[in-house]
């Protein structure tokens, strides 16, 4: 074989190759925007925002932001999802309008307690995309009703309901924690479940306070949105010694019942995963 026919081989190659790279990556594109369209939440909601409607109309959803800004669901008319408080849900029409209609939009959010309907609604709204945080417990319904017309044709559509459940609410708070950047139990966490109002002190036993957190200032614990950090055992930058400490904690949940907690935490630097305590917890530091 000549070096120009090996030449020619080469570039062949060097094509083939490049070719079934570029129909690999389509193929990859493909697969994703096709898996997309069937992904699920665990709890089987859909996370695609529907396409805009190549016909005059709308396909309207709503966007679930929880408090950390990080726990984002999609949900569609006719399709449920349960949430914790407070909740803000971000509601956009999604019109649509080939042939250059005019719209006017009118949401409209309803609680379904004690049977309530769309006739009796919490709020109403005119925009086509607009907001509404959730703080209450219980049922809600959220519907999209748009009018088109253009001379004097007009075309009338409202959308199924959207349905979100917000929790009752939970609080519960442990009797210690272990600050020493071992990555177990190295922070203050509570476990808060539609909580939307929180005041937390911590004190020494001499009555000085070290710390202060509310809902506000909490941090949440990254995979866990019921779990928030209140304190990482520091003071002034420096984390505190060893012994009892207090807290005061006043919450509110989305229920309306309201929890006022008052108890001693443990502080145990020193203490690592497995390691034997003596009665009485660490030694001092």
């Amino acid at each position: 074989m000549s070096v120009k026919t090996k030449f020619i081989w080469v570039i062949c190659g060097v094509m083939m190759l490049l070719a079934c790279s570029k129909e690999a990556d389509e193929q990859d594109v493909f697969d994703i925007m096709t898996r997309q369209d069937t992904e699920k939440t665990e709890d089987d909601s859909p996370r695609v925002i529907p396409a805009v409607p190549d016909e005059t109309g709308a396909a309207p959803y709503i966007l679930l932001y929880s408090v950390d800004d990080e726990d984002t669901v999609v949900v569609n008319p006719g399709e449920s999802q349960t949430a914790q408080a407070p909740v803000e849900l971000r509601l956009f029409a999604n019109i649509g309008n080939p042939e250059n209609y005019k719209s006017h939009c009118e949401w409209k959010i309803w609680s379904t307690k004690d049977n309530g309907t769309e006739e009796s609604p919490l709020v109403t709204r005119f925009e086509e995309n607009t907001t509404y945080t959730l703080t209450k417990s219980g049922g809600y319904n959220a519907k999209l009703y748009v009018t088109f017309s253009l001379n004097n044709d007009t075309i009338e559509y409202e959308s199924d309901p959207i349905s979100i459940v917000i929790s009752e609410s939970k609080l519960t708070c442990p009797d210690g924690f272990t600050p020493n950047n071992d990555s177990i139990n190295d922070t203050y966490r509570i476990t808060a479940q539609s909580i939307v109002k929180l005041d937390a002190k911590f004190f020494d036993r001499w009555g000085v306070k070290l710390h202060t957190t509310t809902l506000e200032t909490a941090q949440h614990v990254e995979g866990e949105p019921n779990k928030l950090i209140l304190w990482d055992g520091k003071y002034h930058g420096e984390y505190v010694k060893n012994g009892v400490y207090i807290l005061h904690l006043e919450a509110e949940g989305s229920d309306g019942v309201k929890y006022k907690i008052k108890q001693s935490i443990n502080v145990l630097q020193g203490f690592r995963e497995g390691m034997e305590t003596t009665e009485g917890g660490g030694s001092s530091s």
